[in-house]
């Protein structure tokens, strides 16, 4: 890296270094000074400015600074994941002119990659914590967007007032973290939000009874255990950091994940009865392909593969569709 212009920022976990590129980027990297610090990427090279970038390092601190740009700028991090969780099941043309509520925006990473996706759209992005919704419209001011509004929900089992109808609702890696009363109160007000003929995405959702919890724990046959022995299990042997955790502050960070019977349950008392749409788009024929396409493939390439053939075969032996994470379309009738 070179001297001039570089920053070094010391924080009590680490140290973030940020060095200014010739062609305009910033290279980021984060040195840990714990070893165990749970840290999924230390290096990242950005077209964000410096004074976002230090404003990420704010918020979510310096293990998750790289992580947090890339879910942005990575194309394998998320926008190939609605790429195929969005577009597999709806053209991408219907979207024109149309509305897109963006629930649970979080910090914006997910708005900003439906703003290029979708550039003909309105776009309204909801989170309940206003220092992620700050960042989230730095982020819109860094791409220049103008048709993206932020609000803030006013309680976790609420939403803002006068939001209006949409045509497309988004949950992206949302789902999961709503504790158990608030999917049961906020998926039917967010469900009556929609048109009818409106599609409801939830995706990036943790499948409940997949073998290995992967999304917050990293430990195998957790998602079969009462939730008693589920937090004894974590406190002891979950490498991530979770030994001080409590149940509940394990179910906000996603330890118990969904499945397609459990939001079945939550809508079917609405007047508008959901329907189960398959993807059929973009070469896929089921969810199984569409799990497989929208991971990235690049990392541990030959498990992946070797788990998607055993998926495949589960599913022609028993018809039953096992993923690790879910993907789902939601119509809402007529």
């Amino acid at each position: 890296m070179g001297e001039i212009g570089k920053k070094v920022i010391k924080n009590q976990d680490a140290i973030v270094i940020i060095d200014p590129l010739e062609s305009g980027k910033n290279r980021i990297y984060v040195e840990a000074k714990k070893n165990n610090l749970f840290m999924p990427f230390n290096t990242w090279e950005t077209s964000y400015n410096i004074n976002l970038i230090k404003k990420i390092l704010e918020i979510k601190g310096p293990a998750y600074l790289c992580d947090e740009i890339m879910q942005d700028e990575s194309f394998d991090y998320l926008q190939k994941s609605f790429k195929y969780s969005i577009l597999g099941y709806t053209d991408e043309k219907e979207f024109e002119k149309k509305r897109i509520l963006d629930f649970g925006c979080g910090s914006g990473a997910s708005t900003m990659i439906l703003a290029r996706m979708f550039p003909k759209t309105n776009i309204i992005g909801i989170d309940l914590e206003r220092k992620l919704l700050e960042l989230a419209k730095l982020r819109a001011k860094h791409y220049n967007f103008t048709d993206i509004t932020f609000l803030q929900s006013p309680t976790p089992n609420s939403l803002p007032q006068n939001i209006g109808e949409f045509d497309y609702v988004i949950l992206s890696a949302v789902f999961e973290h709503l504790l158990p009363r608030e999917r049961t109160e906020l998926l039917p007000k967010i469900w009556k939000l929609l048109k009818p003929k409106g599609v409801l995405f939830i995706n990036r959702t943790p499948y409940r009874y997949f073998p290995i919890e992967t999304h917050t724990t990293g430990l195998p046959f957790i998602n079969y255990l009462p939730k008693k022995l589920s937090l004894w299990y974590t406190q002891k042997l979950s490498k991530r950091n979770l030994a001080k955790d409590n149940w509940e502050t394990l179910l906000r960070k996603g330890i118990r994940g969904s499945n397609v019977r459990e939001i079945y349950k939550i809508l079917q008392n609405t007047p508008q009865k959901p329907i189960l749409l398959q993807p059929q788009r973009l070469g896929l024929k089921d969810r199984v392909d569409l799990w497989y396409n929208e991971t990235n493939t690049k990392r541990f390439k030959l498990i992946k593969k070797a788990l998607f053939f055993s998926l495949k075969s589960l599913k022609i032996l028993t018809r039953f569709t096992l993923v690790p994470s879910l993907s789902l379309a939601i119509k809402k009738s007529n």
